[in-house]
């Protein structure tokens, strides 16, 4: 009799430990996609260096559909296809809160991504193909 209430003691207690950790971990993640972005001062104050004319924005265009418009949608509304399956919102690129942020925050976001945003360091190793894409993402304010 004292075995079987052992066990289920321990029992018990295995699946409290499971449960506060399985707890933990979602109230992390929900935590970090409550938090503000936070973009470094240096990052903030980098300045676009890729001229933005007509070939730059066609340029910055094609990398956008191809990186972005599976979850930004085609026109920066944050409707793409993929945006339903995602934990956090994707943000509208033609609002004034994206207008208001610098070249420099947005070549971070890009570069480093967070949460459901994915880091774009291996897949556009060009910097000057990111900053061609902030070119094409300033066409999309309202």
């Amino acid at each position: 009799m004292k075995t079987v209430i052992n066990k289920n003691f321990l029992l018990a207690g295995i699946v409290m430990f499971v449960l506060a950790f399985v707890t933990m971990s979602f109230n992390n993640k929900f935590q970090e996609k409550k938090k503000p972005w936070v973009v470094p001062d240096a990052s903030k104050k980098m300045k676009n260096p890729v001229k933005s004319d007509d070939g730059t924005i066609a340029a910055g265009k094609t990398l956008f559909m191809k990186h972005c418009k599976s979850c930004h949608g085609a026109k920066g509304l944050g409707d793409g296809p993929k945006s339903k399956e995602l934990d956090t919102p994707c943000g509208d690129f033609s609002a004034k809160d994206v207008a208001d942020q610098t070249d420099g925050e947005l070549f971070y976001k890009i570069k480093e991504g967070r949460v459901d945003m994915p880091s774009f360091k291996k897949k556009i190793t060009e910097d000057e193909e990111i900053w061609s894409i902030i070119n094409f993402m300033r066409t999309l304010k309202k």
